[in-house]
């Protein structure tokens, strides 16, 4: 039987400061972003990403993680049925890149993400 969700893939981190976090994350992890564009900074740490968003909000959803799925919508929606609520619909964020976000029942934010373009190790 083929699994549809695939497991771990990204944790984001939204911060202030995007380029002070850069520099204390490449730092931290001894790693350089394979990914550096104002909107987003991301890292492969040991076959997973980190990403750095910037978001000048303190309060609110400031770690994401998404797991990885083969098909966005279908997951999103099952999810949706199963009782989360939306969060951020599904959304393309360049290339064959898809994420989206929901909510589960005690407010946890659960992302999930479509990236074939990156491959767990």
């Amino acid at each position: 039987m083929k699994k549809s969700i695939l497991g771990l893939r990204t944790t984001i981190y939204r911060v202030p400061d995007l380029q002070a976090a850069k520099a204390w994350y490449t730092k931290a992890f001894e790693v350089e972003p394979y990914f550096d564009e104002p909107f987003y900074i991301g890292f492969n740490i040991g076959g997973y990403e980190l990403g750095l968003q910037p978001d000048e909000s303190t309060l609110g959803d400031n770690v994401i993680t998404y797991w990885g799925v083969t098909d966005i919508n279908t997951e999103y929606n099952r999810f949706i049925a199963a009782g989360a609520t939306v969060h951020e619909e599904p959304q393309n964020v360049g290339g064959e890149i898809w994420v989206s976000t929901v909510k589960d029942p005690w407010g946890n934010v659960i992302g999930l993400i479509y990236n074939p373009e990156f491959k767990a190790e």
